[in-house]
């Protein structure tokens, strides 16, 4: 309980917040926008971990120090406002004004963005996928797709991941036909490839690097976030609460990181890593399809954390099971 006493204390004064900037109508949002970041950054919190157990110390303790003002204001609160502050050529400070006087002008110009934020955020979230599912791996989870003659032989091509991304990026356009859905969504691939060469280059043969380490969880985290930012529009127009509410969301989720990291959760259930990378998927693709239809963020955060559940259940049996044959 103890990796969650900052969370709540967070929770608690972000609550406060809330009260006096909308009173108990306010706090009830809050709470609803607490829980919908944590259904939809589950799987993030069990990837996090899994990065910074090949991380040296100092890094994770950066990760937790840093990374909380960073996922907070930065990715919750700044970053939105410097999307539609490039998109629309306005100023920074002109466009925290709008969405301070003008909620509605501001969500307007927000979602008018949404598109190249899902291209990118997506693009993002299937390259971490990928790269998952092509990779060497001793433990199989759904073993007739992992397992799959086809499956591995297409892990044997240099580049696998790359080539299937530009594929669905080449899908996309042809789908949309939009030049900057495109952009983004190279971008988002771009972006993945360079933090690989960065942490190739800084990376020793046991530890990860910190400061490429640290940057990929900041953006996979920002890829998170984009989901949560738009969607919690329909629950307020206050960027303030909004800000609060996800900001405290993702303070659980990295209490959690931390927790599965000293308890080596992920050693002890074999298919969590399995089910957290699945769920990644199917948001990545759902972000994609976002771009041309509507698919509630409820659907997206309980997909995920089914998928998760299914993983734990099913790494819990198998462990009841290699214990009773232990026994006999």
């Amino acid at each position: 309980m103890r990796y969650f006493y900052s969370s709540f204390a967070i929770m608690v004064i972000g609550l406060i917040a809330a009260y006096l900037l909308g009173g108990l109508a306010a706090i009830y949002i809050t709470f609803l926008l607490i829980i919908l970041e944590i259904s939809l950054s589950f799987d993030n919190a069990i990837v996090n971990a899994k990065v910074l157990e090949t991380m040296e110390p100092i890094w994770q303790k950066r990760f937790i120090i840093f990374g909380i003002p960073i996922a907070v204001f930065g990715m919750r609160l700044v970053f939105p406002l410097a999307i539609v502050s490039i998109v629309t050529g306005m100023g920074m400070v002109d466009t925290l004004q709008v969405a301070v006087n003008q909620p509605n002008e501001y969500e307007k110009m927000l979602k008018s963005t949404e598109s190249t934020i899902f291209a990118f955020g997506g693009a993002f979230l299937l390259m971490v996928f990928l790269d998952f599912f092509f990779e060497e791996k001793g433990i199989k989870w759904v073993t007739f797709v992992e397992g799959s003659k086809l499956v591995e032989k297409a892990s044997t091509i240099n580049n696998i991941e790359l080539i299937t991304a530009i594929m669905v990026g080449i899908g996309l356009g042809h789908i949309t036909q939009d030049f900057g859905v495109v952009l983004a969504f190279m971008y988002g691939v771009l972006l993945h490839s360079l933090l690989g060469m960065l942490d190739h280059f800084l990376s020793s043969d046991t530890v990860k690097s910190g400061i490429a380490g640290f940057v990929y969880l900041e953006v996979l985290d920002a890829s998170f976030s984009f989901d949560g930012v738009i969607g919690a529009f329909a629950l307020t127009s206050n960027i303030f609460i909004i800000m609060i509410g996800l900001g405290a969301g993702a303070m659980f989720v990295r209490s959690m990181t931390i927790f599965f990291v000293e308890h080596k959760t992920l050693s002890h259930f074999r298919y969590l890593e399995h089910g957290a990378h699945y769920a990644i998927g199917v948001l990545a693709i759902i972000m994609l399809m976002k771009i041309n239809m509507h698919i509630s963020e409820m659907v997206t955060g309980t997909i995920g954390i089914g998928l998760i559940l299914i993983a734990f259940l099913h790494s819990l049996w198998e462990n009841m099971h290699a214990n009773l044959i232990e026994k006999d």
